[in-house]
């Protein structure tokens, strides 16, 4: 039953999709570990680890497509699913270090020693285990999110209302993570990482497991959401997005079809959240910056929002050009940013993606017009009298 729901989910542009990913998963990787140091087509390790940070922006961007693209929900706080996600992920790395850190506790990590605490909080206890912090990596974003839909969808707050609260709502986390009293490293966050289910944070064949780890998590997360969108409860999702009163109308329980949405698309969004801290070494309360989420919609924007695949190119492209902006003209890349986005919603309102489909489907709109044009002519040409 299972096999056959995520089968349905596969057309030809997300197997085409899939595919590459996969093979990104890899090739890459192989790059970097098969070949030598001094070969033209070896990727050092820095560039690696700098995709697969790429790879969850993406897969940030595909969670966010799925309750804008196709529920019409303009989250602005998707930024918090990820920073959940991260932490809990940052949680069980930091547990790793043990007697190795800077003072040498053997429970504590360095910053609760700094800060006096005499033991750990409750709520930090099971996260040495990696089971365990995995699933918190799902819940603990899930669980936000379901309260706050639950409460937000059944009081029918909607348009740029829903988008300002899901905004304060991320701002509010920020403020909390900031206090050192949290216990969460306050403004430092958590980094000093050491290992990861026993192996080295830092060795190349953990780098390149975590990038590999990404891209498949990308590619299951593309299936999913395809799956979903393509099934009969795909069609009612998108018939809330376009005329939610309709809907209502005919009987659907629209709240309930939001809530579930919102929650899938935010334990995804953990999920990238997970994958992004061993590979950039740090999680700090930053993360929670109602600008992140902005510019996830940004991203979702460019890629081309309602596509699936839209949103993963978007964030590929955008953050390579922030990398490339900031090195090169560091004090331009917020105004490069923002007319960025202007451009695409004056000139590709549909986005990369959305524009290239519909400028596909014009094409075969006119070669289907110009063969049975050609058709009609072939038989007024074979009727008899036609040469007189």
């Amino acid at each position: 039953m299972i096999t056959g729901f995520l089968l349905r989910a596969l057309d030809r542009r997300i197997t085409i999709a899939i595919a590459i990913i996969l093979a990104v998963a890899v090739l890459v990787p192989a790059s970097n570990l098969l070949l030598p140091t001094d070969s033209t087509f070896r990727i050092p390790t820095y560039v690696m680890s700098l995709m697969g940070k790429y790879l969850t922006y993406a897969l940030l961007a595909l969670t966010l497509d799925l309750v804008w693209g196709y529920c019409g929900i303009l989250s602005l706080g998707h930024a918090a699913f990820f920073a959940l996600g991260g932490y809990a992920m940052g949680m069980y790395l930091m547990r790793q270090i043990g007697p190795r850190g800077v003072y040498g506790d053997p429970v504590l990590p360095d910053f609760m020693v700094f800060l006096n605490w005499k033991e750990l909080p409750w709520f930090w206890h099971g996260m040495d285990m990696f089971w365990f912090a995995m699933l918190m990596v799902l819940v603990v974003p899930g669980l936000l999110a379901f309260i706050f839909g639950w409460f937000a969808f059944r009081s029918r707050v909607n348009g740029v209302y829903l988008s300002i609260i899901t905004q304060a709502m991320t701002y509010a986390l920020l403020l909390a993570f900031f206090r050192n009293d949290m216990g969460f490293g306050g403004n430092n966050g958590l980094t000093d990482f050491k290992d990861i289910l026993g192996f080295s944070i830092q060795a190349d064949g953990t780098r390149a497991t975590l990038f590999a780890m990404s891209a498949l998590m990308l590619a299951l997360c593309l299936l999913l959401s395809s799956a979903i969108v393509r099934s009969k409860y795909g069609k009612v999702l998108i018939g809330v997005r376009d005329a939610e009163s309709r809907t209502r109308f005919l009987g659907y329980r629209v709240e309930n079809i939001k809530l579930f949405t919102f929650v899938v698309s935010a334990m995804m969004a953990g999920i990238a959240g997970a994958l992004f801290v061993p590979q950039v070494g740090i999680i700090n309360p930053g993360e929670f910056e109602p600008g992140n989420s902005i510019e996830v919609v940004i991203w979702t924007a460019v890629g081309g929002r309602g596509t699936l695949i839209g949103p993963i190119i978007g964030a590929v492209l955008v953050n390579a050009g922030k990398t490339f902006f900031t090195g090169a003209f560091p004090e331009f890349w917020l105004f490069a940013l923002g007319g960025l986005f202007v451009l695409v919603t004056l000139f590709l309102p549909k986005g990369i993606v959305g524009t290239w489909q519909q400028f596909m489907a014009r094409r075969k709109e006119y070669a289907d017009e110009a063969s049975k044009e050609k058709q009609a002519a072939s038989l007024a040409a074979a009727e008899p009298g036609a040469a007189e």
